[in-house]
Order: structure tokens, then C-alpha cells, then sequence
């Protein structure tokens, strides 16, 4: 999924205080011919807080069991996002599936303007003040992985100032 998106930064885990937060758990089921055999599926998000998120999907027949698989799965998938004063740098919009989503950069105080899937991203980020919208649908695995598409197209100034091959001064007075 990572190999799409220009200037992504892969973080390693060590060393790092990350938090994991559970967006969701399903119940699958598979029929077989000996009757129906449940299983569990978890997705999880870890940051730290400050810019470096991941996330992951883990299956098992218990639920801790694939809580935990999940965690794993996420500490191998950190990337960094900036972040600029508590927001997001710019206006972004992402899409998987049939789930889009919409962040926009919020003046100190708002908080986060969110809902489940893309709020648990968000404070795992370490973003305060940010506006969103989810549209389409509302699946948390298509959700979790549309508001990283727009998180991982984010880009801050001097890093486009780079990119552009002009000082950071023309980036904003252009």
C-alpha cells in the first residue's frame, strides 16, 4: 500500500512510546460442513502521538489473540505524517474503497472534528484541531485505510519548497 506515495517515511518502532487504540473487532463466521466456525477480526491503530502512526489487521479465533496480531501488524506499517501546529498542514482528501475522506486544518481550540474510525487515526497521529468528513462507506477497515491515503499525501512547506526547488519564502509569497 506504501509504495503508491512519494516521500513516505518508514519509521522502526524501537525506541518509540506508541499507544494502541482498537478501531473495531468483527465476528466472521465460516460455514463449513460440520456446522459454522467463528473467528474474530481486530484492526488496530498505534502512534506515539507525535507524527508516526501505523496500522493493522489481525485474525484469530479469540479475540485478545487477534487484538494482539493486530498490534504487530501495526508496528510493522509506521509511517511519519507532519503535522503543523496541531493540524494538518493543507486541505487533503483520501479514498479506499468505497470510503472517502475529508481532513481540513482547524484553528487552535476546535479539537478534533471526527468520527470513530478516522478520530481513533487522528489522535494516534497527535493532530488537535482538524475537521473532517467521512463519506461513502462507513466499514472501518476502508475508512482507517482512506484517512491514511490522506494523511500520507500530506505534505508540509519546505518540503514542497524542496520538491519545487525554491526557498521556503517563495512557497508562501509565490
Amino acid at each position: 500500500m506504501l509504495q503508491n506515495y512519494k516521500n513516505v517515511e518508514l519509521v522502526k518502532p524501537g525506541g518509540l512510546d506508541l499507544k494502541d487504540r482498537l478501531v473495531g473487532v468483527q465476528r466472521v463466521t465460516k460455514v463449513t460442513k460440520g456446522g459454522r466456525a467463528f473467528g474474530f477480526s481486530a484492526i488496530v491503530v498505534v502512534g506515539d502521538e507525535n507524527g508516526v502512526v501505523g496500522q493493522g489487521l489481525g485474525k484469530s479465533k479469540e479475540v485478545a489473540e487477534a487484538i494482539s496480531k493486530a498490534v504487530e501488524d501495526a508496528k510493522k506499517n509506521l509511517v511519519r505524517i507532519p503535522i503543523a501546529k496541531g493540524t494538518v498542514p493543507h486541505e487533503q482528501k483520501g479514498k479506499f474503497g468505497g470510503a472517502r475522506v475529508f481532513l481540513k486544518p482547524a484553528s487552535e481550540g476546535t479539537g478534533v472534528i471526527a468520527g470513530g474510525a478516522v478520530r481513533s487515526v487522528l489522535e494516534a497521529v497527535g493532530v488537535h484541531n482538524v475537521l473532517s468528513k467521512s463519506q461513502g462507506s462507513s466499514n472501518p477497515h476502508n475508512v482507517v485505510k482512506a484517512t491514511f491515503d490522506a494523511l500520507l499525501q500530506l505534505r508540509n512547506a519546505s518540503t514542497v519548497a524542496q520538491q519545487r526547488g525554491i526557498s521556503l519564502d517563495k512557497v508562501f509569497n509565490g
